[in-house]
């Protein structure tokens, strides 16, 4: 039986999620045709399962990528070409905000939750800076200014095309790696990753395939990315239009499994990497069962890790006093992991 503080926080999430603008209903789509099969493919499943097969076999190379070759800083704005060549040459442009604390030493990458604004979490990377560490805040698919027409929202970050999203999600991990290559050029390390929500899906995988990130600071966990669409509440609108098309929890779940962290957690065992999770007891976005899951996998595969459980909720966990405290324990926790 939920408790009266449990229950008043649902509530509060529920507000929040029907306060979000702009909110839409994509049709489902299969949408083979941007992880390179045909969109005229009589049998989408069996095109996944083979190349879900071999993605997740073949993570180093499906993650893998070069530097950028036209890396450009204004204004410290810094923008590069994507890896990933996207339908819209909007989304193929990647931002990236600079923080710089010093012009060397130690950096951190920060990864916005899903719809993000351009100016959400400057304050985060301010608080970095205060802590010396320079912080660039890189924008994700689709996101800000690389918005497409017509959709304000990162609806093709997270959305009922199926192999839409799962190209999106590839090509976030791959844009980090971009910005990390750019970091090391400029002469920064150790170098680290602060994720948030699905920020914290996108930089968990980069840290399973990036020798050069040294430690790294989620906010929300959880095993899938299809587990978090099927069941969240921030993701109604995504899962309603892929459950009308027939697809179960467990179908995607198998879809969407080369983009999601649980498959590569036992790449972490000897890593020797510094990880701290910061999770919400109350979160109806990302389940509690599918954080504790995650923990029991790290525990499992003997991945050594911090964690901070608070009582709060998705959306709660970025308003006082939840911010402050979170904020208190990463930013401590990166400043002496990165320490040199």
């Amino acid at each position: 039986m939920p408790s009266w503080y449990e229950k008043r926080v649902r509530r509060y999430e529920q507000m929040r999620f029907d306060q979000e603008p702009k909110r839409r209903t994509l049709p489902f789509a299969w949408g083979i045709e941007h992880i390179g099969g045909d969109a005229a493919d009589a049998n989408p499943r069996a095109f996944f399962d083979s190349y879900i097969a071999d993605a997740i076999a073949h993570s180093d190379d499906w993650y893998s990528v070069a530097p950028a070759n036209e890396y450009a800083l204004a204004d410290n704005v810094l923008t590069f070409t994507s890896a990933i060549a996207s339908p819209w040459v909007e989304n193929n442009r990647v931002h990236a905000q600079v923080f710089p604390a010093r012009k060397k030493g130690p950096a951190v990458v920060v990864l916005a939750q899903w719809n993000a604004r351009w100016e959400e979490q400057q304050n985060v990377c301010l608080w970095l800076n205060k802590l010396g560490l320079t912080a660039v805040k890189m924008s994700l698919p689709y996101h800000d200014r690389r918005s497409i027409p017509g959709h304000p929202r990162a609806d093709h970050l997270v959305g009922p095309n199926i192999g839409l999203t799962m190209q999106a999600g590839r090509q976030a991990v791959l844009d980090v790696r971009r910005t990390l290559r750019w970091l090391e050029q400029q002469g920064y390390g150790p170098l680290g990753i602060l994720g948030t929500s699905i920020g914290s899906a996108i930089g968990f995988i980069t840290m399973c395939h990036e020798p050069a990130v040294e430690a790294a600071a989620f906010l929300h966990a959880s095993t899938y990315f299809g587990d978090v669409v099927a069941t969240g509440l921030t993701t109604k609108t995504v899962w309603e239009p892929v459950s009308a098309a027939g697809i179960s929890h467990d179908d995607l779940r198998h879809f969407w499994s080369p983009i999601s962290p649980f498959p590569y957690v036992a790449r972490l065992t000897e890593a020797k990497k510094k990880l701290l999770l910061i999770t919400a007891r109350y979160d109806p976005t990302f389940w509690p069962e599918y954080t504790e899951a995650l923990l029991a996998k790290l525990r499992a595969e003997r991945v050594p890790f911090e964690g901070m459980s608070l009582a709060c909720g998705h959306y709660s966990l970025g308003v006082k006093p939840f911010s402050y405290i979170a904020g208190h324990r990463f930013g401590k926790f990166l400043q002496k992991a990165l320490k040199k």
